[in-house]
């Protein structure tokens, strides 16, 4: 599996470069803090993953990055997609790292 900290995935979006953040965490997770991307719940994610791009990486990202590997896991295995990145720390790592301002859980 392909992973990004957040530093890194900073440095991506400030350069304009071509992705999409996937955010696995539940409805109320997301509402606490968010740094954008497609809201998309884990359990929802098997039924919704042709709503993903396949021309460019997908930043997969939950609280700390377990449910981010096991959702990666699922998408490279079972629907094929080789552009699929965890970012390492989740939310709580782009906090600690990057944006400090958001709340922590």
């Amino acid at each position: 599996m392909k992973y990004i900290n957040a530093t890194e995935l900073k440095s991506r979006l400030d350069n304009g470069d071509a992705l999409t953040i996937l955010d696995i965490r539940e409805p109320y997770e997301y509402a606490i803090c968010s740094i954008g991307g497609v809201e998309m719940p884990m359990g929802d994610v098997n039924a919704r993953a042709g709503e993903l791009p396949n021309d460019q990486d997908v930043i997969v990202l939950c609280r700390s990055g377990k449910r981010a590997e096991a959702v990666a896991n699922l998408l490279t295995t079972e629907h094929e997609m080789s552009n699929i990145v965890i970012l390492e720390g989740g939310i709580l790592g782009w906090i600690d790292t990057v944006d400090n301002s958001l709340e922590a859980y």
